[in-house]
């Protein structure tokens, strides 16, 4: 199993990201918000701004401090 660093010290298993999206967008928000009130959102953002939300195929949402370039970016290397 491959892992991508998500910034912070934090990694992702790389096989199991099914989305990188920008934080911006209200869907999104709300998509984080839905996921913390199921106790299924991981913040990984170490208290900094968050920029880019992982959507994994366990149905969890990941979000990280680093652009959405550069967590694909690690995803694929």
């Amino acid at each position: 199993m491959r892992f991508a660093d998500i910034g912070g010290g934090n990694v992702a298993a790389a096989s199991r990201v099914l989305a990188v999206a920008s934080a911006d967008s209200a869907p999104i928000r709300r998509m984080m918000q839905e996921a913390r009130d199921r106790a299924m959102l991981v913040d990984c953002c170490a208290g900094k701004k968050c920029r880019s939300v992982l959507i994994m195929d366990s149905d969890h949402i990941v979000t990280s401090a680093l652009e959405v370039a550069v967590v694909r970016k690690s995803l694929e290397e």
